[in-house]
């Protein structure tokens, strides 16, 4: 087990050591506009061009439907043969079409196989559409893969880095279809809140209409609602345009994020704790079977037999401590859970039952 204090705790008080203002964030970096977002489009392909490492003809019968339609579309008829090849894969095609994209700009593409091809390495996708959700056509993918990761293997040995049936395709998909946006015509406009708080809601308003007043309106802590006047009566994109770059406070709940696979415990600065004793210990039991082989001496009838050999030891946590957290912050929450040399997996104990004592006042969110 390793200790906070060489990570955790130092990172806190780096950030949380003193007292702070809260930081001014720009208007544009918290929010999201209204109808300003991306789309999501997924296609089917086949990638071509594989050293043997493509999806194996008969363990993938789509690979072998999508190559027969393929070849028919281009006069070749191979119905009734039966094809060996393993240079061939079936893909999906995922790519996000940023907002506002028009036709003939190119948007990346991520490509993953579908069958039981082993590498993608070294392969082409052929052209192949790509759809929203409304079916229709948005754009068309079509380009060299690229793979991060490899794979070698001997007759004894191998080795890999990354995933190898996974690839990219920088500026892939040329958009065919655009998306309309009516945002010159608006009377109003919504800003979404990134992270909802009723206060930075409020602040937003207040910032705004303290520059241009009355052009702004809260409706909920996740929603403000913007309504062009005065100079941008009749143009609601200046007057995005202008309040983007105004600052407020930002402010949000006290929350601790607990990620209990990788044992990650993220809190902010908002964390308070009333006084509490903590006590940290377990009782841990090692058995340890080292098995020995005895054997007859020299012309002695007997056999050779395997005679067991158990360890065990038990520790029952007497080096455990009692500590007093008395205080209000975060510096003193880890300061104390320090003082008891915790690990990272026995903090997220420590803090739920915190929690469920009452002394913590704070959001917990389990992942």
């Amino acid at each position: 087990m390793y200790r906070l204090s060489a990570s955790f705790l130092a990172l806190a008080l780096a950030c949380f050591g003193a007292p702070q203002a809260m930081a001014q964030t720009r208007i544009k970096d918290i929010v999201d506009v209204e109808n300003v977002r991306e789309n999501q489009l997924v296609g089917y392909g086949l990638v071509v061009g594989l050293a043997g490492t493509g999806d194996r003809i008969r363990n993938a019968p789509f690979t072998e439907e999508s190559m027969q339609s393929m070849l028919e579309r281009m006069g070749v008829n191979i119905r009734g043969t039966q094809m060996r090849t393993q240079n061939v894969a079936a893909v999906s095609i995922t790519a996000t079409m940023p907002p506002f994209s028009r036709s003939g700009s190119r948007i990346d593409v991520q490509v993953s196989a579908l069958g039981d091809a082993t590498s993608l390495q070294g392969g082409t996708l052929i052209a192949s559409s790509l759809r929203a959700l409304d079916g229709e056509i948005y754009a068309v993918a079509q380009g060299p893969v690229a793979v991060s990761g490899f794979k070698a293997q001997g007759a004894a040995a191998n080795v890999s880095r990354g995933v190898t049936t996974s690839a990219r395709i920088a500026g892939g998909a040329i958009v065919e279809r655009e998306v309309p946006y009516q945002l010159r015509s608006a009377n109003s406009l919504k800003l979404a809140l990134k992270n909802p708080d009723f206060s930075t809601a409020d602040r937003i308003a207040r910032a705004i209409n303290g520059r241009y007043p009355g052009a702004a309106q809260m409706l909920d802590p996740a929603t403000v609602e913007l309504r062009p006047t005065g100079q941008f009566a009749g143009s609601v994109i200046d007057l995005v345009t202008q309040v983007g770059d105004i600052e407020v406070k930002v402010d949000q709940p006290a929350k601790v994020v607990i990620n209990e696979a990788s044992g990650t415990v993220v809190m902010n600065s908002d964390v308070r704790i009333t006084p509490v004793a903590i006590a940290q210990g377990g009782l841990t039991i090692s058995v340890t079977e080292t098995p020995q082989v005895s054997q007859p001496g020299p012309f002695a009838q007997g056999q050779t037999t395997v005679v067991p050999r158990t360890q065990v030891q038990v520790n029952d946590g007497n080096g455990a401590s009692l500590a007093v957290i008395n205080g209000s912050s975060l510096k003193a929450l880890v300061s104390g859970l320090n003082t008891l040399g915790v690990s990272p997996r026995d903090l997220i104990t420590i803090l739920q039952a915190i929690k469920t004592a009452g002394a913590l006042q704070a959001e917990i969110e389990v992942q």
